[in-house]
């Protein structure tokens, strides 16, 4: 059974930072798309980072810069560092996962979400 479980949020001031954890289950997380997306109240649903198999990364504009993700392959855990946090940064984030197109293709939708964490930035 595959499971997703987020943790590390909270509350920040701007300029601040914090490290996003997401424990993977039933499945080994090195050989799939994994990624953060995010959902603030009232707003769509954004991508913010993909790592996919074989390690390479994109990031979302918002965030270059800023956040890097990355993975234990000994833990199966994806992480999210996040630095220079602004207020926009604020929602709840979400651990995704899906099995690539191809050998690394990873674009499309994501079968698996994790319940997500909080994060909540005050300027």
């Amino acid at each position: 059974q595959v499971q997703l479980v987020e943790s590390g949020g909270g509350s920040v001031q701007a300029g601040g930072s914090l490290r996003l954890s997401c424990v993977a289950s039933g499945f080994t997380s090195s050989r799939y798309c994994m990624a953060w997306f995010r959902q603030a109240p009232g707003k769509e649903r954004e991508g913010v980072a993909v790592i996919r198999p074989g390690g390479s990364t994109g990031y979302a504009d918002s965030v270059k810069g800023r956040f890097t993700i990355s993975q234990d392959n000994a833990k199966n855990t994806l992480y999210l560092q996040m630095n220079s946090l602004k207020p926009e940064d604020t929602a709840m984030y979400l651990c995704v996962a899906r099995s690539p197109l191809g050998s690394v293709g990873c674009s499309g939708e994501y079968k698996y979400w994790g319940q997500g964490t909080q994060v909540t930035v005050s300027s």
